[in-house]
């Protein structure tokens, strides 16, 4: 029973919409002992991209306004923000990588532990190094990947910080696990014992 409420920009939600959105970010709690969600309160759902403003803090402190289009956001206060033309995309092809709302819906697990840094609540203090140790190799392989256009399974916008390479690992894992499982497989282990699915069996 997905209880979030989901409102769009212009139109009235449909049950395409409500069933495309719950249905994969469902994908991301199968075979987990959590509660489904329980911080999220309502999810707002564009056309398309939107546009965002906030005050960037450049040298000297000086602040500037700027816009930028997304197409998703998770915020720590019980939103999901998501623009309906890249949810469909998400949906309709699993081979490129990209999945707004697995995205978004890692953000929401990501918060938690107490804070949005790329470590979810994995259970035991064990884990953590474990999970530490990998993740921070690899987020600094992919930084250097980015820094240099190298091609990657993982997406270049996770090397922007560990909660966004927590992110678009997760859209990897479920949408490229073949390819993360051989190019990152102490990554993809670490995410088989997180997620407790393996989507190289659908």
């Amino acid at each position: 029973n997905y209880r979030s409420k989901l409102y769009h920009a212009k139109h009235e939600i449909t049950d395409e919409m409500r069933y495309t959105i719950a249905g994969q970010a469902c994908l991301l709690l199968l075979n987990r002992d959590t509660l489904v969600y329980p911080e999220l309160d309502t999810i707002l759902v564009y056309p398309n991209e939107f546009v965002v403003t906030r005050n960037e803090v450049g040298p000297g402190g000086v602040v500037t306004p700027s816009a930028n289009g997304l197409l998703g956001e998770s915020w720590g206060d019980g939103r999901v923000v998501l623009a309906w033309d890249h949810v469909q995309r998400g949906a309709a092809d699993w081979t490129d990588g990209h999945n707004v709302v697995l995205h978004e819906f890692a953000h929401q697990l990501d918060s938690e532990s107490g804070s949005n840094n790329g470590a979810p609540w994995l259970g035991d203090r064990a884990s953590y190094q474990r999970w530490s140790e990998v993740l921070s190799r690899d987020y600094a392989n992919l930084q250097v990947d980015a820094m240099y256009r190298q091609q990657s399974v993982l997406d270049h916008y996770g090397a922007s910080s560990p909660a966004e390479f927590f992110a678009v690992a997760t859209e990897a894992f479920f949408a490229r696990p073949y390819e993360m499982a051989s190019h990152h497989p102490q990554l993809f282990d670490e995410f088989l014992r997180y997620y407790r699915v393996d989507p190289r069996e659908w």
